[in-house]
């Protein structure tokens, strides 16, 4: 079992993960984790059920979990703290048969000059019969630099009957570019339930595309995403549900717009089976003027009813 018991990363680092994996630095993290810095493992540990090893033909880890492991939290951050990082990382995630587990993946990069800081995880999730996961992953940009700020996120699901993944994304400010690709394919009685919340301010852009085949029979997905733009951001959203069998999906996107910003929505639909039910959904506006007055006649000014109404929208 392969376990890199040190722990040493920077202070850039160090305030990302608070953040990002909600890292201790008292108590350190409470499980498996593996912390990468700048294209390389800053701390490594693997529990009793979960083992963590590095790939031998390409940068990344294989996480395994045990079959019928419960309860059990595994963390794999990663973080960007300068200029000039283009990092790329493929990570695959083998979860045991009837294992109940949480995986948390967040990401952090920061810009301090002229060149682009990048990171790029692709992220390969095979669950066999019945396992659950619950995987989160925040985002955050920080830094003064003027070099772009991007995170290219790409996960592939692949779902064996009866399980659920639950895929929990947040991205709240500081993102110059980013591409999140989700794809999944799930067999008979598989879930997959995404709730994505994106905040995009200044010149930024995000894109988000989903691609769920549904070949399983009773296999079902949910899909929402929630987002704020402001500034002259722009965001857009592509989401293909695919009905090849009995089942159910829901793809929805709801957006609110400020000052200059600009959000596209392209939810899609393709049935190939009489008893596919599927529904999208896609809403996008400003901020209705009911909820500031309400709110400026409790003593909030027009700003502070602004951010109050965003913050519950995006929660």
């Amino acid at each position: 079992m392969s376990d890199i018991k040190d722990i040493n990363f920077n202070d850039i680092t160090g305030e990302m993960l608070k953040v990002i994996s909600d890292y201790d630095p008292v108590t350190g993290f409470k499980g498996a984790y593996n912390i990468r810095e700048d294209s390389m493992c800053a701390g490594r540990k693997s529990s009793e059920n979960i083992t963590i090893e590095s790939k031998t033909d390409k940068p990344g880890i294989n996480i395994t979990v045990k079959p019928h492991t419960v309860g059990e939290t595994v963390f794999i951050p990663a973080c960007v703290t300068h200029s000039d990082v283009d990092d790329l990382v493929y990570n695959d995630f083998y979860i045991g048969e009837g294992a109940d587990v949480i995986v948390v993946a967040g990401c952090g990069v920061h810009s301090d000059g002229e060149d682009t800081a990048r990171h790029n995880g692709i992220h390969r999730f095979f669950l066999e019969k019945g396992a659950h996961v619950v995987y989160k992953e925040k985002h955050i940009g920080t830094g003064t630099g003027k070099g772009l700020k991007k995170i290219d996120p790409v996960t592939d699901c692949y779902l064996k009957e009866d399980s659920c993944l639950e895929m929990d994304t947040i991205q709240l400010g500081g993102v110059d570019r980013s591409t999140r690709s989700t794809s999944a394919v799930l067999d008979k009685g598989a879930k997959i339930i995404v709730r994505e919340r994106i905040m995009t301010d200044h010149e930024e852009e995000a894109i988000t595309k989903f691609d769920v085949k549904l070949n399983g029979e009773d296999s079902g997905a949910d899909l929402v995403s929630r987002s704020v733009a402001r500034g002259n951001s722009h965001q857009a959203f592509y989401s293909v549900v695919e009905g090849n069998n009995r089942c159910t999906g829901h793809s929805a996107c709801d957006a609110i717009l400020a000052d200059n910003g600009r959000v596209d929505a392209q939810p899609a639909l393709n049935a190939a089976n009489v008893d596919a039910a599927l529904i999208h959904e896609a809403a996008i506006g400003k901020i209705a003027g009911e909820q500031l007055l309400k709110l400026c006649s409790l003593g909030l000014t027009r700003e502070q009813a602004e951010e109050k109404i965003i913050e519950g929208f995006l929660k």
